[in-house]
């Protein structure tokens, strides 16, 4: 009788551990199809594969320096996203207020933006 008691015990502990969810969530690596022309590959073989063409590097035609026009207008648009995350997050206006206050700020970082390409193109 001891015996089958402490079996059943057992068995009801092991169904109740393996009947708890896993917790969290799952990953799955991202999977990558490759379509080859079949084959030998060579990387001596064409200039495309080449370390010198690669476009991270920094001396090849594909790496793009922001201009100071690039950098002023990242800065407008970092100073008018602060501005508007302010504004609508702002409890003490109205609903209506907070949205044509937005709308405002927004009006002024276009016309911020299209100044400041208007100097840049003009002092060139």
């Amino acid at each position: 009788m001891k015996k089958l008691v402490v079996i059943m015990v057992a068995l009801v502990l092991t169904l109740g551990a393996t009947a708890q969810k896993r917790g969290g969530f799952v990953v799955r690596p991202r999977t990558y199809v490759v379509v080859g022309g079949g084959g030998y590959y060579s990387p001596f073989y064409s200039p495309f594969y080449s370390p010198w063409y690669y476009p991270g590097y920094y001396g090849n035609s594909f790496y793009h320096r922001p201009t100071k026009l690039d950098m002023q207008v990242a800065d407008i648009r970092s100073d008018y996203s602060d501005k508007i995350w302010s504004a609508k997050h702002d409890t003490s206006l109205s609903r209506k207020q907070r949205r044509q206050e937005v709308r405002r700020l927004k009006q002024q970082r276009d016309k911020e933006i299209m100044d400041a390409k208007m100097n840049y193109h003009r002092t060139r």
